[in-house]
Parts: structure tokens; sequence; C-alpha cells
């Protein structure tokens, strides 16, 4: 009986032993990092066109809602944590020009995501300029070298889907919170 048992005890040492080599061995590996392009051919040639229209301008690349908008409650936060915006046009004293959006070409319908991001610039007060493609020289110029009197005219489309983030921009429009 006691012979019995001990083999019974190393048998089951030695499937342990297997079993957790088994496991081990099947832990993930990282994969070799390697460089990949900051823009695509489309966001490359924007960014081109907007230097050579805007010479004196700030032009960054894929900021973070983060850095653009804030809120005082975390839920909120959240709704936008994970959004970018494609450009964002700064003047030299680093006060936000424009934000700059680029639809993807190969979509044919914006989706409600996109429109939800472009809302929620616009209720912070940003001019959120969009291209559906890449926009010619003439089509910047006219956005960008527009008179102060004619850039507060320009009001903002809201779509009738977000019917609870027009009290979200009535509210923005009153209180401004910064830091």
């Amino acid at each position: 009986m006691d012979m019995i048992v001990f083999a019974s005890l190393v048998i089951l040492a030695i499937a342990i032993v297997f079993a957790y080599n088994g496991l081990k061995n099947k832990q993930k590996n990282d994969s070799v990092l390697r460089q990949r392009a900051v823009f695509n051919s489309s966001e490359q040639i924007t960014f081109t066109r907007l230097k050579e229209v805007l010479p004196e301008a700030n032009i960054l690349a894929h900021v973070s809602f983060d850095a653009l908008l804030t809120t005082k409650y975390s839920h909120t936060r959240r709704k936008y944590q994970k959004m970018f915006a494609n450009f964002v046009i700064l003047d030299k004293d680093c006060r936000v020009i424009a934000v700059v959006a680029l639809d993807d070409p190969n979509l044919v319908k914006r989706s409600s995501a996109t429109i939800y991001q472009y809302a929620l610039l616009e209720m912070a007060t940003y001019r959120v300029i969009r291209y559906t493609k890449v926009p010619e020289y003439q089509q910047l110029r006219a956005d960008f070298l527009m008179e102060p009197a004619q850039m507060q005219s320009i009001d903002a489309e809201y779509p009738a889907i977000f019917g609870k983030l027009n009290l979200y921009r009535d509210q923005a429009s009153k209180t401004r919170i910064f830091g």
C-alpha cells in the first residue's frame, strides 16, 4: 500500500513539473518593435500645405483631446480620453487657432463617433475645420487667412442626435474652466 501511495505522489509531482514547464513556455513574448510612419499620405500632404500657408503658426499633429479639453468629472473625461485630433494650429502665443480634422476618404459616410468628436470640440468653443480629402492651397488660404470678424460669424452646426450635448454647449459658453 505504501508503495502505491509513493508511486502516485511521484507521478503527480512529475505531472505538475511538466504542466508548469508547459505553461511557462506558452507565455507570450514581445514582438520586435519597428518604426512606423507618423503620417499617412493624406496627413503628410496636408501638414506640408498647412506649413506653407501658415509659416508663422505652430502645427501640432495627433493631439489628444485630453490636452484640448478639461472637465471636473472623471466620467465625462473618459468619454473623450482616447480621442485624437489630426492637427491643431497654434498662433505665436501658443493659443489654438483651429483644429483641423481629416475625414477618412475610404468611408462613404461619416460615422457617428466622428461627428461626436467634432461636436465635443465645437462645444468647447474650438474652431473645427473638416476636410473630406486633402485640402487644396486655395481652400486653406480661404479658411485660415480670413478676417477675425468673419471667423466669429461662422456658426457651428450641431446634429439633432446630440440633444444632451446642446445643453453642455450652452453651459460651456457661460462657464469656462482653465487649468
